[in-house]
C-alpha cells in the first residue's frame, strides 16, 4: 500500500510538469483597465467567503509560487490588519497546483498565515484573471470604486511596499 501511494504521488507530481497549457478563447479577462471587480467573491484560506468592496484600492495577485513566496514573506512581517489597514486585499492563485498537492500542502500551510490570502483555486475561475497578464510577476491592480484603474507588474518586496503604501 505504501509503494502504490508513494508511486500515485511521484506520478503526480511528474505529470504536474507536463500539463499543457490550456487555450480557451472563450476567456474574457477580468483585469482590464475600466473593467470593475464588484461582484469579484472568493474564499480565503479558512473558507471564508469575501468580496472586493467600494473601500479596497489595491489588489494584489500572485500567480507563480516566486510571486506568492514574495508576498507572504513581506505580509508575514506585518501586523495581521496591515491589508485591511492598507485597504488592499492578497490574491493567490494555486489552480495549476494538482489537487491533491493543494489540499496536503499548500491549503494547510497558507492556515499558518496571520494575513488573508484569498485564493484562486479553480482552473477556470483562475483563467480570467490570468488572461493576458504576465503571471510571472506579482500583479498589482489599483481600484476606484471597484474599477481598474491601473495595472502593474513587479517582482520585489520594495516595488510591493511601494504599490501598497503609496
Amino acid at each position: 500500500m505504501k509503494k502504490i501511494i508513494l508511486g500515485a504521488l511521484t506520478a503526480t507530481l511528474l505529470f504536474a510538469g507536463c500539463s499543457s497549457k490550456e487555450t480557451n478563447e472563450n476567456i474574457v479577462p477580468k483585469l482590464v483597465l475600466g473593467k470593475s471587480l464588484e461582484k469579484v467573491s472568493l474564499t480565503d484560506q479558512f473558507e471564508k467567503v469575501h468580496k472586493i468592496d467600494a473601500t479596497t484600492k489595491t489588489v494584489v495577485f500572485a500567480f507563480s509560487k516566486d510571486g506568492a513566496h514574495t508576498c507572504n514573506d513581506y505580509f508575514n512581517t506585518k501586523p495581521a490588519t496591515y491589508l485591511q489597514d492598507n485597504n488592499t486585499q492578497f490574491i493567490a492563485d494555486v489552480s495549476a497546483a494538482p489537487s491533491l498537492i493543494r489540499s496536503l500542502f499548500i491549503m494547510p500551510g497558507l492556515k499558518d498565515f496571520k494575513h488573508t490570502v484569498l485564493i484562486l483555486d479553480d482552473k477556470q475561475v483562475a483563467s480570467e484573471f490570468r488572461a493576458d497578464m504576465n503571471t510571472e510577476k506579482i500583479v498589482v491592480i489599483s481600484l476606484d470604486n471597484h474599477k481598474v484603474s491601473n495595472i502593474k507588474n513587479i517582482t520585489t518586496q520594495d516595488e510591493l511596499i511601494l504599490a501598497i503604501e503609496k
